[in-house]
Parts: C-alpha cells; structure tokens; sequence
C-alpha cells in the first residue's frame, strides 16, 4: 500500500512512522528545503503518551523527556506573582514538556533512510489520491523535481493549518485569527524557577513557564494585538511588555537568543469541517482542526490522529501487499483486497476523531477568550471565578480532556 503524507511536523511524522511499521510504503513530502523544527516546547499530556506508545515511540519519547514539570507548583498567578489559582499535581496528569527540535528528531531517526522528500510543495491532491508536486522554498536545490501526476492508495494531508490538501476534502475553510498572538522561546541556559510553572494571567497579556528535561525553560507570552502587527525588534518588544512582571520572566526573556524568538498570530480554523475524509484523501492534525494553544492539546491531536489512522489501517495493509485502488486486486498472498475496506476504515476515523478533536479546539478558544481579556472589570471577575473554582472540579476537567484510548481495529 502506497501512502503520501503532505507535511513532516509532528503530526505527519508520528503518522509516517507507525503506518512503514505496520509494512505500507510511505513517502512524506514537505515544502522546505530544510527539516529543522522551531525552537519552542510543545505540552504533551496522558494521551498523547499513550498514542506515542501505541505507534511503539514510548521508550524513545522518554529518552528526550522526563517528568520534572508534575513536580513543579502550577496553576495561574499575577503579574505580581500571587497565585491566582494552584492546580493540584493530579490535575495535569502525566505532563511531559519536550523541546519541539528533539520530538522532531527522535521521529525522524525513527523512519527508513529516504522516507521524507524536502522540499517537495504538494500544490493539489485529488480524491483519486493523484498529487501535483513541484519544488518547495528552494527551486534550485538538489532535491527540486517536479511531477504533474503522482499516485498513490492514500494522501494523507498533514501539512498544518494552511493545508492545501484540506481543499480536496472541503473547500474554502481557512484561518480565523483569535486576536492574539504569541512569542515563544526557549532559555539558552538553566534557569532556576524556585519550584514554579505555570501561567501568569494579566490584561490581555499572558505568559507560560515549563521546565525542560535538560533544566532549560520553555517560555511563551501571549498579548492581544492585530493580526499583521510588526514589531523592529521581537525581543525587545516581549521584553517591554512584561519587565515589569514578577520573576523570573525578565531572566527567561534576557536569557534567549534574540533570533530564537519567534511570533505567530494564533488561529484556528474559521469553520469546523463537516468531515475528515473524502475518497482516497483523508486529513490529521492542524490540517483537520487547528485550534488554539490554550489547551496544550494540539500536538497531543495531531499524536491522536495519527495513532488512531495506524491502528485502522495496519490490519489493511497487512492483508495488502500491492494497491488497494481500484476496487479489487489480489496481494501477492493470495487475499483479496477491495478499496471499500480503506473507505470504511477512513469513515470510523472521521467518526472517532471529528467530534473530539472539535471540542477540544472550541473549548481552546473559549478559554484563550477568558484569559485574554482586557477589561480591568471583566478580567478582575476572571480572577475572582479562577480562585473560587474548587481543586477537584479543574483536576475534573482537566483528566476528561486527557481521556483517550488509541481504537482497536
């Protein structure tokens, strides 16, 4: 069985691993002309764990990682450094915080030699499963080629939140801008945190702290502002918005090299997709449902989907040796293989994945509205609610996002 997957980020990338382990050729192709991942951290909670384990990534997931950050103090406090709210340590689960670049890597290491195409720009993907390819960032690299025609059994569409494989499965469903957007780093040294995580919520202003294995610190900071805003100097700017906040903000920020801050405008898809599949086209990740940070949850999605489409397609592809498509063909075995046993997998994928992974991404956005808000009123009642909500009732409501298990086929 032949699959493309358009897009090696997380998402792509644990999916191209667990469906070569299950036996399917799998080529990965992705527009840059480079692979190194941003240098920020990504939250992954109990269930992307258990997806990383059931795609056969638990030890390797470990080996990057560790569970320093249960340890820490969490909840919401200050610009003053009063808490706010403390999370009990149950409330976040089995939490590990990974530096993106290493996540990357480990995938990476973890697929046969030649597996990902860079800088191979997938510029239209029927539901034939036939894909467009020509060259990416870079037209004059080794790697550029084109091909007007290539096919394949299935096209996975991996390739983020301005997908252009999405336009096969639904057209017209684009990006809406939140209001905010978010610097993102990471410390080039230690950095004592005194025992604290955490976010510090203020007027329409936020940052986040999580320790990292090596004892690094992987740092955010949300402010609302328009969608195009430019800023001469990034660090500077993220530096003048929060000096004045309790520390060690202002040592995380100075201890970051001024071209490992990067800012994006956070968005989420305009509208929910009425489905994730259609034909021999099928879509994970932020191509499916982007949603907001605000949650932790998108890495943990996109781990989701791809360990939810290796567990339906593996007994497919065991059963399978040559081509799904057309209808009927005969595996070197002798068992015959109909392209409606993909279809059918394809459909309990939509219907395992679509409901979940929308919740997930409007409760993010709700929550990203509440802690962003401006008003020195509404955000003064914000307050008052965060310390009022009992322990058990977010510890609550933090597990059932983080209630997940992979399906059996």
């Amino acid at each position: 069985m032949r699959i493309a997957i358009v897009g090696a980020g997380i998402g792509g990338l644990s999916a191209a691993v667990g469906l070569q382990r299950a036996g399917a050729q799998v080529t990965v192709f992705e527009r840059s002309a480079d692979m190194r991942a941003g240098g920020s951290g990504l939250s992954i909670f109990a269930n992307g764990l258990r997806a990383l384990e059931s795609l056969g990534l638990g030890p390797q997931f470990t080996a990057i990682t560790d569970r320093q950050a249960e340890s820490f103090a969490a909840g919401q406090r200050r610009p003053d450094g009063r808490w706010i709210a403390r999370l009990p340590t149950d409330s976040v689960g089995e939490l590990r915080i990974v530096d993106r670049a290493d996540l990357h890597r480990m995938l990476l290491d973890a697929l046969a030699e030649g597996t990902v195409r860079i800088n191979a720009l997938v510029t239209s993907a029927s539901i034939e499963a036939t894909m467009t390819i020509r060259p990416g960032t870079d037209v004059e690299s080794e790697e550029a080629q084109s091909d007007a025609g290539e096919r394949f059994d299935l096209v996975i569409g991996a390739d983020g939140l301005n997908s252009q494989v999405r336009e096969s499965v639904e057209s017209g469903i684009g990006p809406r801008y939140s209001g905010y957007s978010c610097w993102r780093g990471i410390t080039e040294r230690p950095v004592d945190l005194d025992g604290a995580a955490g976010e510090t919520v203020g007027r329409g202003l936020r940052f986040g702290i999580a320790p990292l294995k090596d004892g690094r610190v992987y740092w955010f900071a949300v402010a609302n502002m328009p969608q195009h805003a430019s800023f001469a100097d990034e660090k500077a700017a993220v530096r003048d918005l929060f000096s004045s906040w309790h520390a060690p903000i202002a040592d995380l920020i100075a201890t970051t090299p001024s071209d490992r801050i990067r800012r994006t405008a956070i968005s989420d898809l305009a509208t929910p997709l009425a489905t994730y599949h259609r034909g021999h086209v099928v879509l994970l990740g932020d191509a499916a449902h982007a949603m907001t940070p605000n949650l932790g949850q998108g890495g943990g999605q996109a781990l989701e989907d791809a360990a939810t489409l290796t567990a339906l397609l593996a007994p497919v592809i065991a059963d399978s040796s040559g081509p799904v498509s057309p209808a009927d063909s005969v595996s070197s075995a002798g068992t015959s293989t109909s392209a409606g046993v993909v279809d059918v997998q394809l459909r309990r994928y939509d219907r395992l994945r679509k409901r979940r992974s929308q919740s997930i991404a409007a409760k993010s956005r709700i929550l990203g509205a509440i802690f962003q808000m401006q008003s020195p009123f509404l955000s003064g009642i914000r307050d008052a609610i965060f310390s009022a909500v009992p322990a058990q009732v977010t510890a609550a409501q933090a597990a059932n996002v983080q209630k997940w298990n992979p399906p059996s086929a």
